[in-house]
């Protein structure tokens, strides 16, 4: 993509209305737009972004074996009457009445309408086990909606629902979200602990929270810093293997790992004194089972194979994939701008030309972006009649996490500089060499 032809709005100004880091980065770097309180126009560059982030959680949600489909954005209030939820969830339900003045919710979650679905479709115990899952857009009225996409109103959301015979069976859905949980989190550059937690209006016994430290983090966190060590896309896993993934979930807990509400600290006072950490974190995802919770009321009850009708055990699995742009950008940023982990960076590499105009810095700069374009690959070129230090700001404020400088000095020696946007270092190259590295750098990532 040319910069030139990009709409990127980058504001110069720090925004009022930003109180922490990624609002303030995401709407400098022109990612987003307030369109309301808590809502938010999505811009070219924060849609990319995002986009990126929904085919991860999308491709390990398929790989875990889990099955995608879409949700209305707009649900009967009956169903919530069914499951016994609609007058207690609070007012964070946004409720209305259609043109028939039939009640009608903005969904803010969807437990009933998945439980609907199977409902109406599976009786027997040979259909299962079955796990559902959507990315749809939620909505919650809250309060004081504030720290722009990290607690908005409307949010993009991955919600999924188990449907199991037996509890052991929905126990091992259980376990297999969290690993997959683990990998979603570790392809995109993050470190992302899973806690013991409370399972709030969503209900039942075992839950689990994942929470990226950041000092911007709404919780307090305490945990042994082995469990940062353990890594899940250096595994072979097999999603159908109940002992594998039970031992993943036996390492975990085996480490302690609790946030504030739930922190026990005569369990953390025998943590090795070396490994107890002390942080704050910022939720991006949480498991829940709940057991008969919601199969039970709405009578999602299949044929157990012995003649008797059973309601199915149940689980749901969150991951709120705009909420996780923010918390990324809280993780990994700088005094100049974000910091795109390679995983998820909108584009791979900025091609800076230094001179626009000149000859000889257009055609290297040319060359350098036709051919990292024909490896696969997408950079941003730069190609604006702006000042070198405008060109810089830019690069920085946007985060790509390579970038390739092409000026008259080198392009008269035959190199180009090489810039790692995390560490600041950078390189002179020959052109081949720079792009090889570039390619290279991508090549192992998926």
């Amino acid at each position: 993509m040319r910069l030139s032809r990009y709409f990127l709005p980058v504001l110069k100004e720090t925004p009022r209305e930003a109180q922490i880091i990624s609002h303030r980065y995401m709407l400098q770097a022109g990612m987003i737009k307030q369109a309301s309180a808590g809502i938010y126009s999505w811009l070219p560059l924060g849609f990319k972004v995002l986009r990126k982030l929904e085919n991860i959680v999308h491709e390990e949600q398929v790989r875990a074996g889990h099955i995608p489909m879409l949700m209305p954005t707009l649900q009967s209030a009956d169903l919530w009457r069914e499951s016994g939820r609609y007058d207690g969830y609070g007012e964070e339900m946004l409720r209305m009445k259609d043109r028939h003045g039939r009640d009608m919710l903005f969904s803010p979650t969807a437990e009933e309408m998945f439980t609907d679905v199977f409902r109406s479709h599976v009786s027997s115990y040979k259909d299962l086990p079955l796990t559902l899952y959507q990315i749809q857009w939620k909505f919650r009225d809250e309060v004081r909606p504030r720290f722009g996409v990290m607690r908005g109103r409307e949010f993009l959301m991955k919600d999924g629902y188990n449907f199991d015979l037996t509890k052991e069976d929905a126990l091992h859905a259980y376990n297999r979200h969290l690993v997959s949980y683990l990998r979603t989190y570790e392809r995109m550059g993050l470190q992302a602990i899973p806690m013991r937690a409370d399972s709030g209006p969503i209900g039942g016994d075992y839950t689990h929270e994942f929470l990226v430290l950041a000092d911007t983090g709404e919780s307090e966190v305490f945990y042994d810093s082995a469990v940062t060590d353990i890594k899940m896309g250096q595994r072979d896993i097999d999603f159908d293997d109940v002992a594998q993934c039970q031992a993943v979930m036996e390492e975990f807990t085996s480490l302690y790992a609790r946030t504030d509400e739930t922190h026990v600290p005569d369990e953390f006072a025998k943590v090795p004194e070396a490994n107890k950490r002390t942080a704050r974190g910022i939720e991006v995802g949480q498991i829940f089972y709940f057991g008969t919770t919601y199969s039970e009321p709405l009578g999602a009850v299949v044929d157990d194979g012995r003649g008797g009708q059973v309601p199915v055990h149940m689980g749901s699995h969150g991951i709120g994939v705009s909420r996780l742009l923010g918390a990324i950008i809280e993780a990994s940023h700088d005094d100049k701008g974000i910091i795109w982990p390679e995983g998820v960076t909108p584009f791979h590499v900025g091609i800076l030309n230094m001179r626009t105009g000149d000859d000889a810095c257009d055609a290297a700069s040319e060359d350098i972006y036709a051919k990292i374009t024909a490896a696969g690959l997408e950079p941003l070129y730069d190609d604006r009649d702006e000042r070198a230090g405008t060109k810089f700001g830019t690069m920085d404020m946007i985060g790509l996490p390579w970038r390739i400088t092409v000026g008259p000095r080198g392009v008269k020696n035959g190199v180009v500089e090489l810039t790692s946007r995390r560490t600041g270092e950078s390189e002179e190259l020959s052109p081949e060499v720079a792009i090889e590295r570039i390619v290279e750098i991508y090549k192992g990532i998926a």
